[in-house]
């Protein structure tokens, strides 16, 4: 995200929990001191039980989309789940325990047969939307064909179904086929099975059907690109308001059945989510209660950093995780110059690492990069291809490159980043400091986050018409594997006219083919060692820039109860079931 790419699960499933009815937070005080650095990646942080009050959220811009079908923030993954069911969800629970894949609307892991080309799904029965009626396996098929096959107007989610089934080139989509009957690749014989056929074995399919596209989504209720504004819930709660741009509020969904969903407790009265709220404010907000997450998850900025390190009591209260996560520099494979990758290599060597990762707030944001694969993603190898003195870079080796690219007098590009994300413009800024140095000459263009990838940085002819041969990228894993992370930043495949996430356009056969054999592999360690030969070509193309490591530095509010930093999430907070010591 996640976007989802490449975002964490409040828990409360301990025996312990079940029996005490009231909020360790609640006793004594009812602002409970700091847990400690860490805590929440440990375990889960202030436990309860207690239901009622408001949890409030806010975010510094509004998001891509609220549709399940057609987002790829992680933080809006983790975030749909209050409302929309995937057939798989990551485990509630801190750290690593919350990579595992645990059935969410379905009642088990899903089935292979056919040699992991054909994959079974019972999903749960007695499970209702808020209107009352019932969620059948038709409304899945739904649910992947409009998030799959009408990208002309659901285009931010990954296309990973459109790649995997049998048949998507005789389909076009529910928007233009108005038959009902659907893609044949996917049947529903009855209302609670659903089977998907692939063109290939595609060993970790459990993990593809934990994204928000297998949310169910009733065909009657879908208003195409307008659903995002009354999305109909299958979760434990539903939309009360939706101001575009400037608040969302959930309530709890009537029709919710604790019994048919193992995962979601329902403790708050009611979410609501601030949107375009200044990040300073947030920060403040956060230390004080007023809120208690902000939900895009991306940590304090440099100046609420800067009081935090300064003092050990608001450090106690302080999540500092790693989380699958990279911050790289794409570079636009598609664009001259950069079509001829000496002058790419050159970008490689001229780049200082050191004072990009000061401009993002020093080592507590991540270390230096020096692979495609985070150090917490299978598949990951030590490797530095284009090392330098220091990481700061070498003035002489970029330009030997630029020589042979036939740029040796340099040349003009741009660089696109975030306009709400203040450490990414740094960083930003950073590297066109580092560019003059060899004779490139880079401007900064900045975008808001909501529209990055729909509008600017993920749409090719944007890119090409305005000279925006580098782009500043934070790609997390779709799931916890080098697949989950590579493939919708590296395979031809994955490379869209709007929504893209491979902004490198990289459509290299080695890398390619590579990536669809390995899938198939019922080997684990044999996919492992796939992953790391596609971070190494990657590297050798000099298409991506790895920065830093990403490590988030979450501030927890004491007011909040049942918070986990999760992996899955990017080391974000869980919001499925964050609860709040405010009374009714």
């Amino acid at each position: 995200m996640r976007r989802s790419a490449m975002a964490a699960v409040a828990v409360a499933s301990s025996a312990g929990l079940l029996l005490a009815g009231c909020s360790k937070a609640d006793e004594g005080t009812d602002t409970p001191k700091g847990a400690g650095v860490n805590a929440a990646t440990k375990a889960v942080v202030n436990e309860s039980t207690h239901k009622g009050g408001t949890v409030t959220y806010a975010s510094s811009d509004a998001p891509e989309s609220l549709d399940p079908g057609n987002m790829y923030y992680a933080y809006g993954y983790n975030f749909s789940r209050l409302y929309a069911r995937p057939l798989m969800t990551f485990k509630p629970a801190p750290g690593e325990a919350g990579n595992e894949l645990v059935p969410d609307l379905a009642e088990s892991a899903g089935t292979p047969s056919d040699g992991g080309k054909t994959w079974t799904y019972k999903i749960r029965q007695g499970v209702k939307y808020e209107d009352g009626t019932a969620v059948t396996s038709k409304d899945v098929k739904y649910a992947v064909e409009r998030s799959n096959f009408a990208r002309d107007v659901l285009s931010l989610g990954p296309n990973y179904f459109q790649q995997l089934l049998d048949d998507p080139d005789k389909y076009k989509g529910p928007y233009k086929d108005k038959s009902e009957k659907g893609i044949s690749s996917i049947e529903t014989p009855d209302d609670q099975t659903i089977v998907f056929h692939l063109n290939k074995a595609f060993s970790e399919f459990d993990f593809l059907v934990s994204a928000p596209q297998t949310a169910p989504v009733p065909r009657a209720k879908d208003t195409g690109v307008d659903y995002t504004k009354k999305v109909i819930s299958s979760g434990s709660y539903k939309f009360e308001k939706y101001e575009e741009g400037k608040q969302i509020v959930l309530v709890r969904n009537p029709e919710w059945d604790a019994k048919t969903d193992p995962l979601r407790k329902q403790y708050p009265d009611k979410i609501v989510v601030n949107l375009k709220v200044n990040k300073a404010t947030i920060d403040k907000d956060v230390m004080s209660g007023a809120t208690m997450i902000d939900i895009q998850g991306t940590g304090v900025d440099a100046q609420t950093q800067a009081q935090i390190l300064n003092d050990k009591d608001q450090m106690a209260n302080t999540d500092n995780a790693l989380g699958g996560r990279l911050i790289y520099t794409a570079i636009n494979t598609k664009l001259a110059p950069f079509d001829n990758v000496e002058c790419r290599k050159a970008v490689e060597y001229a780049i200082d690492k050191t004072a990009v990762q000061t401009a993002m707030g020093g080592p507590i944001r991540g270390d230096i990069a020096t692979t495609v694969l985070p150090t917490d993603v299978s598949g990951y190898e030590k490797a530095d291809l284009y090392a330098t003195k220091d990481s700061k870079g070498d003035v002489a080796k970029a330009k030997e490159h630029l020589k042979a690219c036939g740029k040796e007098g340099g040349f003009k590009t741009s660089i696109s980043a975030r306009t709400d994300r203040q450490g990414e413009v740094d960083a930003a800024t950073a590297i066109v400091g580092a560019l003059k140095k060899v004779g490139i000459d880079a401007d900064i263009k900045q975008y808001p986050s909501g529209k990055y990838f729909s509008d600017y940085a993920g749409v090719p002819n944007f890119d090409k018409k305005n000279n925006i041969g580098l782009m500043m990228m934070q790609w997390g894993a779709d799931w916890p594997t080098g697949y989950g992370f590579l493939q919708q930043i590296l395979h031809g495949k994955a490379i869209s006219q709007s929504g893209n996430t491979n902004l490198s356009q990289l459509d290299n056969p080695e890398i390619n083919k590579l990536l669809d054999e390995a899938i198939g592999n019922t080997d684990e360690a044999a996919r492992t060692k796939a992953y790391t030969e596609v971070d190494q070509m990657a590297m050798e193309q000099a298409a991506i820039v790895p920065l830093t490591y990403f490590k988030v530095l979450l501030y927890r509010t004491p007011h909040a109860t049942n918070l986990v930093s999760t992996s899955a999430f990017s080391g974000q907070y869980d919001y499925l079931n964050v609860g709040t010591t405010e009374k009714k």
